[in-house]
């Protein structure tokens, strides 16, 4: 999440000069909430990330963000889980600082509803305990981001009418030092937090009562990562086979990947 979003996997907004950050963009806690209010979460204590590590709480904060608020038995009925289990996670991300009440309600029958409008966590720490639980963390958000992304992606016929050139994906590969990477991804991490942000152009929406009638969740996923376990190139040193062939025979395989753009339709 990484990056709810990781940001998953996600931004560096909040980056700390010794390490990065993963932040996940996520709606506000409910409709009574300030519509405005941008309250980020930073997790640090290693037992809340582990509490966090669990795919049905985390479904629990999506479906949250989703509708506002929600009572466990509501959650029930959107992620298919029994009433007793939804309320026994819900008091679980309260205990944790995720979740609080909104208010009115008995048991089962209370409102839940989000404490923060984002979430921040970091990747690379020193100490193990919470970098045990932040790869916990990260691997639900991964798991649960990329099983999404790739069933929308594979039903494209099922897409609402009108985005069938709108969306779609675009993937490239460039040869960098670690220094130019960071440059590279702050310039276009820039450029996403300032048209999809806490800040963007459509926040108000993110109350479900201020929805228009024919708006539908679109998720954007910023991510970036070393490529690793490349095979290594072939030897092309002097007497081998390849030289042979021609002065410069290295220039085909050390040419930037191709960028590959999958069209949304």
């Amino acid at each position: 999440m990484a990056s709810e979003e990781r940001p998953i996997a996600g931004s560096a907004e909040t980056q700390a000069a010794n390490g990065p950050c993963d932040q996940v963009e996520t709606s506000p806690a409910g409709p009574s909430s300030e519509p405005y209010e941008d309250r980020g979460l930073n997790l640090t204590d290693p037992k809340a990330i582990r509490a966090l590590a669990h795919p049905v709480r985390w479904a629990l904060l999506e479906a949250l963000g989703q509708a506002g608020t929600l009572t466990a038995t509501q959650a029930s009925d959107m992620l298919g889980e029994s009433p007793a289990n939804c309320a026994f996670h819900l008091r679980t991300l309260a205990k944790y600082g995720f979740v609080e009440e909104a208010g009115g309600g008995k048991g089962r029958e209370r409102p839940w509803r989000r404490t923060y409008d984002r979430m921040s966590w970091r990747s690379r720490v020193d100490d193990p305990q919470a970098s045990q639980a932040t790869e916990a963390l990260e691997q639900v958000w991964l798991d649960r981001s990329m099983s999404r992304a790739r069933h929308s992606l594979m039903s494209k016929t099922r897409w609402p009418k009108g985005l069938e050139n709108a969306l779609g994906t675009t993937t490239t590969r460039l040869y960098v030092t670690a220094e130019e990477a960071d440059q590279l991804y702050n310039e276009i991490d820039q450029a996403f937090q300032r048209l999809l942000g806490p800040q963007n152009r459509f926040r108000a929406r993110r109350d479900p009562k201020l929805r228009p009638a024919e708006a539908m969740p679109v998720e954007f996923v910023l991510m970036s990562y070393p490529i690793l376990d490349l095979p290594p190139l072939p030897d092309v040193g002097e007497g081998s086979e390849a030289s042979a062939d021609g002065p410069d025979s290295r220039a085909d395989v050390a040419q930037a990947a191709p960028e590959c753009q999958t069209p949304s339709a």
